[in-house]
């Protein structure tokens, strides 16, 4: 709680869809939060997110995928970066 209160950058890493194949990335939380508007960056394994006064932004999605299996699994609004890449790994 401290962590997302105290104006640090806050970053969520986390899988994009359950075991199940429901979408993760949800337009509204369903859980108790500890900080309201405070996540900056969502590291997932098709696409990384930014939010800002836009919104949610992929900025980069996996070499392996494609934008149309990102919007397949996201059920969150976004805006898709004019600057989106693949995913550069090592």
């Amino acid at each position: 709680m401290d962590l997302v209160s105290c104006g640090s950058t806050v970053v969520v890493v986390m899988e994009h869809t359950s075991k199940g194949g429901k979408s993760k990335v949800l337009p509204l939380c369903s859980l108790p939060l500890t900080g309201k508007g405070v996540v900056t960056k969502l590291i997932k394994e098709l696409a990384v997110f930014s939010y800002g006064k836009n919104g949610m932004v992929p900025n980069e999605i996996a070499p392996d995928t494609t934008l149309e299996k990102v919007k397949a699994s996201t059920l969150a609004h976004y805006t898709v970066s004019p600057n989106l890449k693949k995913i550069q790994y090592w």
